[in-house]
């Protein structure tokens, strides 16, 4: 059973303020010598990074941990919670798109709302206010009414003009007998810019980041009844689970591994340009048996010491191309591992930089393609099989993945695809050459961890 109490911000649409609530509150109490965990609903990879940021104040690293139920199927959400939550005194789980938003022509699959329910949470709504008086009653109403089974315990008020207008939403919500457990004014965002995908990362702005980070907290400190939100979080019942584990199925592996050449390096890029990753994909390949080592491909020239593996997962490479395309020593090493047989995992930035070039510079040149940028956003679930045997899966693998990118990779597949797309629509796309599994698909390994069983396997047969 675990008791970790737990709240979900979730609200009517996107940008009503999920993100500045559950931000804020994360730090808020994290301020308050809480141990926070931080959780996003859904694919996302750039919430979890400022996540991660909130609840660092007492200097001890926690990564924002996704439950996605369309990737990893409802079954895991609770395991996964359990544990990044494992040892927490509060988790924040920031809810995506509207409250019932979910997989598109999948009911609720997805949604905040089906998580709520999964982990039996407590749900705080909030609303932009911005635009309405007493109409915000039948609004909190609708949604609290709307499924029984998701428990609406408060309203947060996002974007309140003056103190009367605050005085006609709180009468009208006396009303609904749904509590209002905090008041945000309508002022000038905190400084957290946008691009062509969503939040600038983290990485690339960390400085400024903590300082907005700061001024979050502070804001919700001033806005929101934290001994009530607290309270409302301490008031969700136990949950029958069992915690996730990722060395639970990876004995065999990390036999082979410690039989052969003891554990294989895997080089995992990061840094600025390459930001996207789970944090439960380290952790299986370490249970599996390898030493992850982390390297920036806009800073390092050679890939880390005894690399046998690399993965390369998502990001911003086309905002860096110029300065990944200057570190030609690092290209070269990384063409020559390709070369070699190695394994190596890339998933959409990954993939545009094995490419021949990207938006007419230079990139690894591994594969037989080229990327530009587009004016298209290619963004949605996707079911998928493995076309044929690669150091990722075996041929028949089926996944459930995510696209998320505004680049066009030309041809989008090789002559050996690396998948086969059955869902929404039929293609085939990615490339498995050698050792080389590339691919705009993402995937959460914690629904497949045969995938970082095979991966290191293959490093330790190398």
């Amino acid at each position: 059973m675990v008791n970790v109490p737990r709240l979900v911000v979730a609200a009517p649409a996107s940008g009503s303020g999920k993100t500045t609530v559950a931000t804020g509150l994360m730090a808020a109490f994290s301020e308050r010598g809480l141990t926070v965990s931080p959780h996003k609903v859904g694919p996302d990879y750039i919430d979890p990074g400022y996540h991660a940021l909130a609840v660092s104040g007492d200097g001890r690293a926690r990564p924002g941990r996704n439950l996605d139920a369309y990737m990893c199927g409802p079954g895991l959400i609770g395991p996964l919670f359990a544990h990044g939550a494992a040892g927490c005194d509060l988790a924040v789980v920031e809810g995506v798109m509207g409250l019932y938003d979910g997989a598109s022509g999948q009911g609720e699959l997805a949604s905040t709302a089906q998580v709520s329910k999964l982990l039996r949470a407590p749900v705080v709504l909030v609303v932009d206010a911005s635009s309405q008086s007493r109409s915000v009653a039948a609004l909190v109403h609708g949604f609290a009414s709307w499924d029984p089974e998701v428990r609406i315990g408060g309203v947060i008020l996002n974007k309140v003009a003056t103190d009367r207008h605050e005085r006609l939403l709180r009468d009208a919500l006396d009303e609904s007998g749904v509590p209002v457990m905090g008041v945000l004014r309508r002022t000038e965002q905190v400084g957290t810019p946008s691009r062509h995908l969503g939040l600038v990362p983290v990485a690339e702005r960390r400085a400024e980041a903590v300082a907005a980070m700061r001024e979050l907290a502070g804001r919700v400190r001033a806005g929101c009844d934290l001994t009530a939100l607290l309270a409302l979080a301490r008031s969700a019942p136990p949950l029958d689970t069992r915690a996730w584990e990722a060395g639970a199925s990876a004995v065999p592996v990390a036999s082979v591994a410690s039989a052969r050449r003891g554990r294989p390096v895997i080089a995992m890029a990061g840094g600025s340009a390459f930001t996207f990753s789970y944090a439960e994909h380290t952790e299986l390949l370490t249970a599996a048996g390898a030493d992850v080592v982390p390297f920036d491909p806009l800073r390092d020239e050679q890939l880390p010491e005894g690399t046998r593996g690399l993965v390369i997962g998502g990001g911003f490479p086309e905002v860096y191309a110029p300065e990944l395309s200057a570190n030609e020593p690092l290209r070269k090493a990384v063409a020559e591992l390709a070369y070699s047989g190695a394994p190596v995992a890339a998933e959409c930035a990954g993939l545009l930089y094995l490419a021949r070039s990207l938006d007419g510079r230079p990139m690894c040149g591994v594969l037989d393609a080229d990327a530009r940028m587009s004016g298209r956003l290619t963004l949605g679930y996707r079911e998928a099989v493995a076309v044929g045997d690669s150091a990722l899966a075996r041929a028949g693998t089926r996944v459930r993945g995510h696209e998320f990118h505004r680049t066009v990779l030309e041809p989008g597949a090789g002559d050996a695809p690396a998948w086969g797309v059955v869902h929404p629509e039929r293609r085939v796309e990615g490339f498995v050459r050698q050792g080389v599994h590339a691919s705009y698909l993402h995937t959460h390994w914690a629904a497949a961890p045969e995938m970082a069983r095979r991966f290191v396997e293959r490093c330790s047969d190398g």
